[in-house]
């Protein structure tokens, strides 16, 4: 069948609203109708050719995304057409040996690793742009009207939860409160230093609140970006400046824990030198691949540790159902969030809008 796309044809380039040829879902594969997508600095990275996801060109990105079930190919058990799903990020296999520790995040499983390539597990692509053969971000390619996915990578959802709102959690959210919850596993009490408020910093923040952090400070170069950041739970705003010593002043001694959110060694470096003697600082964001991180080694001496992630550390049939009744119960914050809802033939402004700082989230809604 045909669709519509935003088709990236070169890099540092618009993207290309195209008729797009997506197959049939092959076995163990389930047909999406894309109801949202969010526009996510990963998308952007890719863009600009910075994405080392993102080689062959012609490319359909977007990954940040929610819909409903259209087809499913033969085997597929777990969702039927009709089903409202979230399109997680990581359709781990449950059989590697990462996936049998519980570090699903970390599957090692061949139709898994084929995705991250945008490729199913067979080596090949469910897409075709003028004959051509064109690959979905990380498998998935949701600046689209419909997506062909692996099984695992459907998680289902309530229906009455908006699935503008829900395909946030597929990335920004998922990453934020992950690496709160997961990685850190921050406790009732204490500490937070987020370095970064703009989409997934907000998240962090709001994961923060969940876990019952009763300091939660923001630290960004933009005001407003920290205004929404005591909108979504920061009980202190500060713009960076010298970070140990801003946040030395506000609980002495430093933070329990520090999320460093924008992907600039030198900031890491900085979050970490603001906790205190046994904190917990991770990297959330990620800076460029061969640049150098400066730590004074007598900071580790303070037991200090330095954690990363990837996508949160989640597992998607625990987090992301648990994230979206978090919301229906009003404890997690998704509308805010979203500061525009574009229409597909306007992503290359909604890029723009991210990549000027303008919104928290710019999501692309389809009719």
């Amino acid at each position: 069948m045909l669709m519509r796309a935003a088709v990236l044809t070169d890099f540092k380039a618009p993207m290309e609203i195209r008729e797009v040829e997506i197959a049939d879902p092959g076995p163990g594969e389930v047909r999406v109708k894309i109801a949202a997508s969010g526009v996510c600095g990963s998308d952007i990275k890719a863009l600009d050719g910075k994405s080392p996801v993102v080689r062959e060109l012609p490319f359909v990105l977007g990954h940040e995304s929610a819909g409903v079930v259209e087809s499913t190919g033969p085997g597929v058990s777990s969702v039927k057409p009709g089903d409202h799903v979230i399109i997680s990020m990581n359709g781990p296999c449950g059989r590697c040996r990462n996936c049998g520790s519980g570090r699903f995040h970390l599957c090692s499983g061949r139709t898994r690793m084929a995705a991250i390539a945008g490729l199913m597990g067979d080596g090949t692509t469910r897409l075709k742009v003028d004959g051509r053969a064109a690959r979905p971000m990380i498998g998935i390619g949701s600046f689209a009207e419909y997506a062909v996915v692996n099984e695992p990578m459907c998680v289902k959802i309530d229906p009455s939860a908006p699935l503008a709102a829900m395909s946030l959690l597929a990335c920004g959210v998922v990453t934020g409160v992950g690496a709160v919850l997961n990685v850190a596993r921050v406790e009732p009490g204490s500490s937070v230093l987020v370095v970064g408020c703009g989409g997934v910093g907000l998240n962090v923040i709001q994961g923060a609140t969940l876990a019952g952090a009763t300091t939660i400070i923001a630290a960004d170069i933009v005001r407003s970006k920290l205004d929404l950041a005591l909108r979504f739970g920061a009980t202190h705003a500060i713009l960076s400046e010298d970070l140990p010593k801003q946040v030395g002043e506000i609980v002495r001694g430093g933070a329990d824990y520090a999320f460093d959110v924008t992907g600039v060694a030198s900031v890491l470096g900085d979050a970490f030198a603001a906790t205190r003697p046994g904190g917990t600082t991770v990297m959330v964001g990620s800076p460029p691949s061969g640049e150098p991180l400066s730590i004074p080694p007598g900071l580790l001496f303070g037991s200090r540790r330095l954690a990363g992630t990837q996508g949160g550390d989640a597992s998607p049939v625990r987090d992301l159902p648990m994230l979206a009744d978090q919301y229906l119960r009003g404890r997690l914050d998704l509308d805010a969030l979203i500061t525009e809802r574009l229409p597909l033939d306007r992503v290359n402004e909604a890029v723009d809008h991210v990549r000027r700082g303008a919104v928290a989230r710019s999501v692309i809604v389809f009719d």
